[in-house]
């Protein structure tokens, strides 16, 4: 070892392998068991998992932190939540993503929590209700409108308040930014988006740098019973280990293509906060035209997930669960990394068939 400090990137790549040993692998093995030997870390697999391992730290390294995977984001979501006292007041962002809201909105209508809703780009806003609540719940950016939240700001409303925070870093990833560095205590993450990268799992995570709340989130795990499969662990492994250069090219095109979206007469506005993979857009001509072009790409998906290595998009509001603050003609754009131009030639012929 040389003693420097690692880049992230490196981190990506190196972090989570075995010893190197004579006769190991480079990868972690996939373990499928159910019953371990006992007198070891773990006798059960709902309690841990070798495969597990190898995931958990390399996301704990990128993010500062220890991690937990889960058998997704909501239930990575739902353990973080399951902390806060019964009569809480969580405060989270109006727009955020659907699953998020929905499970705050189910316990607030449950009497199990106190819900409050503010504009996160409203720094003086959020901060005064950090300052009130008991947990705050944080996306930057937002989804799918990719308002940004000052999270230097809020950790110091929340250190002053003794207000825990929790930070969704799905968007951003660990690369971008690392929300434990400015005061946060959890971050969560959709693994199935941009740590794997190729739209080929269900898996969620929690990262925290303290260990009463690693414990804690680690209990919830086992009691919902809300463990990862072996095998989805083994794929987001091996998946984060190209994220930087997936990232790099995916937001590249990405920066490209929002500067050309701004400057077509058919979009009334392109949205992108200068870092990450996803656009946020609507056209000029409403909603209905938004349907109908995000079903009529060939080399842009139409799908509802993201964070892939292919780009894909969808009219948000289309489903029935997304919040109404989000508009009605919004197009999120899932940025992948094929060749822009091509990318670009999609989407110019979608709009000039709506003409």
């Amino acid at each position: 070892m040389t003693g420097r400090e690692l880049s992230p990137s490196t981190i990506t790549v190196a972090s989570g392998r075995p010893p190197r040993e004579p006769g190991r692998p480079m990868n972690a093995p996939i373990t499928m068991a159910s019953a371990l030997i006992p007198d070891g870390p773990t006798e059960y697999a709902r309690f841990g998992n070798p495969t597990w391992d190898s995931f958990e730290q390399v996301l704990g390294d990128l993010e500062g932190g220890r991690a937990l995977a889960f058998a997704s984001g909501v239930a990575a979501v739902s353990a973080v939540l399951d902390l806060v006292p019964l009569g809480g007041i969580v405060m989270a962002p109006r727009g955020a993503y659907a699953g998020s809201l929905n499970l705050l909105h189910d316990r607030a209508k449950r009497g199990f929590i106190e819900l409050n809703l503010v504009d996160i780009d409203d720094t003086e806003a959020t901060v005064a209700a950090v300052e009130a609540a008991d947990l705050a719940w944080i996306e930057t950016p937002t989804n799918p409108e990719l308002k940004l939240a000052d999270l230097g700001a809020i950790g110091a409303a929340a250190d002053r308040a003794g207000t825990a925070v929790c930070v969704d870093n799905t968007f951003a990833t660990p690369l971008r930014q690392r929300p434990l560095e400015h005061g946060a205590d959890f971050v969560v993450h959709s693994v199935s988006k941009l740590l794997s990268g190729h739209s080929d799992l269900i898996l969620g995570a929690v990262v925290t740098n303290d260990d009463r709340a690693h414990d804690l989130i680690a209990q919830r795990r086992s009691l919902m019973g809300a463990i990862p499969g072996a095998f989805e662990t083994f794929l987001a492994a091996r998946g984060i280990r190209t994220l930087a250069v997936r990232l790099d090219r995916a937001e590249a095109n990405a920066a490209e293509l929002h500067a050309r979206l701004s400057r077509s007469d058919q979009v009334s506005y392109a949205r992108y906060p200068g870092f990450g993979t996803i656009i946020a857009f609507e056209l000029t001509a409403g909603p209905e035209a938004a349907e109908t072009l995000t079903r009529t790409g060939n080399i842009v998906v139409h799908a509802t997930s993201l964070g892939g290595v292919e780009s894909t998009w969808e009219r948000r509001r289309r489903l029935p669960a997304e919040p109404l603050d989000v508009p009605e003609g919004l197009i999120r754009l899932s940025v992948g990394i094929e060749d822009v131009e091509d990318i670009w030639a999609d989407i110019t012929e979608c709009l000039a068939a709506l003409s």
